[in-house]
């Protein structure tokens, strides 16, 4: 049997693959990575195993918010795993990536973990939490009726959230008059870094009243001691699959416990606002701007929208990849008409030009065969993601009473997409934060299209007063839910597009 992958067995890999250009004995811990998954694992990580020979002090703690799992399949081998890059029509390629020290569980020693980000070595703490774990309400702010937010907050408990750990060890580095880090989201949210910063505060806050302490000095240390710069992430990561550790083992000649696989493709951008220095990613291709909104609502809007179309549309079709949704010409066909006549317009009139070479570029990465990225995967947690990633569309839209009858079928599909059912009948889960208020309103009602509708967009806070209460905006998807519901989404597709015009 192969042998498993690990520091000693490097020199015995195949000369195709890559591994660390570094002696990973020198690595120091400069960064915490909370949120130790395979989209970290595929982009942050790599960008940083890159130019760890041109400065070692930049090696990754990465910490699990919830299981063990990760540092249960890495541990053994050192923090190395393999990384697969699929691009579509290209060689795939096969490296090592050793910038991840170690991995921790934050339910099993979260002291520990408190002390790794208050040491003055720690001077980034990253995250990949995905907008839920941000803890925030439909609105955006911070979730003070979220049971792990007030466990939180309670004198004396040990933090279970991402903030509450950042917030943990902000406290404990003021009170031992340390200096402070930069806290990196590495997320899909708009203005990342602000919203970070804003929600810190506030559990800042809301601890000190907790606490029945000053208000104002923790907060003070926060403001001037963090900082919290915005960023733009983009590499489709899918899930690890069985299949996935074959073919790592017939590449490698050993086997891997938590490979991941990836695209080609790769982009990371962000602002250079750093207080205790960063590494020299720059050199593997990061690109540092005055302002991350215009790579932000590119990829938000063309890129992750078309996602989650093609992931509500696909789910309940039994189309369960994204390069078998776009192979139906009905499918390909809506997202290239989503961005054509509704997306590309709502975008900021300076970004328009670059819009249509940029959804051609997503479509042919759409097409990527060799990754499977799961629709399954891309639907979770839509009430989360739609409000980012689609109702600024519709809200551009509305103002200019201009017609919205893509955003509308896709809003349509999602909330066909809660029914938890495929069109042949079978059952699905549904991972939603929201699940349970979402469950509950649509099960109050007759089950009509209309119903279903007026249920979710009631939903308090998702949609906000001006959609929620929008008569043109209701009738858009009632109509393409109705039509969802009757003819499927191959059938539905076939007819369309409609013409209108919502006011």
């Amino acid at each position: 049997m192969a042998p498993w992958l690990s520091e000693a067995g490097l020199a015995a890999l195949p000369q195709s693959v890559i591994r660390p250009a570094y002696d990973r004995s020198v690595l120091e811990p400069g960064i915490v990575h909370l949120g130790v998954g395979n989209f970290h694992r595929a982009h942050q990580a790599v960008y940083t195993d890159d130019v760890l020979a041109q400065d070692p002090r930049w090696g990754i703690v990465g910490v699990s918010l919830r299981h063990a799992d990760m540092r249960d399949a890495l541990a053994p081998q050192q923090g190395l795993y393999a990384l697969l890059e699929q691009g579509a029509g290209r060689p795939e390629r096969a490296r090592i990536v050793g910038s991840l020290r170690e991995v921790r569980v934050a339910p099993h020693e979260p002291e520990a973990i408190v002390r790794r980000l208050a040491d003055p070595a720690t001077r980034i703490v990253s995250l990949t939490i995905t907008e839920k774990g941000y803890c925030r309400t439909p609105g955006g702010e911070l979730d003070l009726d979220d049971a792990a937010v007030r466990a939180d907050l309670d004198p004396g408990a040990q933090p279970s959230t991402a903030l509450g750990f950042v917030l943990a060890a902000c406290a404990r580095r003021q009170a031992a008059g340390l200096p402070g880090f930069t806290v990196l989201s590495c997320d899909n949210l708009a203005a990342s870094g602000d919203m970070t910063r804003a929600l810190l505060l506030r559990f800042a806050d809301a601890r000190g009243r907790a606490a029945s302490a000053s208000r104002g000095v923790l907060t003070r240390w926060i403001e001037q001691e963090l900082a919290f710069p915005n960023g733009m992430v983009d590499r489709i990561v899918p899930h690890t699959t069985d299949a996935l550790r074959d073919r790592m083992q017939g590449l490698l000649g050993m086997r891997d416990r938590w490979p991941v696989s990836t695209e080609s493709f790769s982009q990371w951008v962000l602002e250079d606002r750093f207080v205790a220095g960063r590494p020299p990613w720059q050199l593997a291709g990061v690109q540092f701007v005055a302002d991350v909104a215009p790579y932000e609502d590119m990829k938000l809007r063309l890129l992750n929208a078309a996602h989650s179309a093609i992931a509500y549309l696909g789910v309940p079709a039994c189309l369960d990849t994204v390069d078998a949704a776009v192979a139906q010409p009905a499918v390909r066909a809506f997202v290239e008409r989503f961005w054509r006549t509704e997306a590309i317009g709502a975008l900021p009139e300076d970004l328009r030009e670059r819009a249509a070479p940029y959804c051609q570029a997503l479509m042919n990465r759409f097409e990527n065969t060799a990754l499977a990225h799961r629709t399954a995967q891309i639907a979770m947690d839509g009430s989360q993601k739609l409000p980012l990633r689609l109702l600024p569309t519709v809200r551009a839209r509305l103002h200019r009473g201009a017609c919205i009858d893509a955003c509308a079928l896709v809003l349509a599909a999602w909330i066909r997409f809660l029914g938890g059912r495929t069109e042949s009948g079978q059952a699905y889960e549904i991972s939603d934060p929201l699940s349970i208020k979402l469950r509950a309103a649509l099960s109050g009602g007759d089950g009509s299209a209309a119903d279903q509708v007026g249920a979710v967009l009631s939903v308090p806070g998702l949609f906000g007063a001006d959609l929620a209460d929008h008569a043109g905006l209701r009738g858009a998807v009632t109509r393409e839910l109705a039509g969802l519901l009757r003819l499927g989404t191959i059938g539905w597709l076939a007819q369309w597009p409609h013409s209108g015009q919502v006011s």
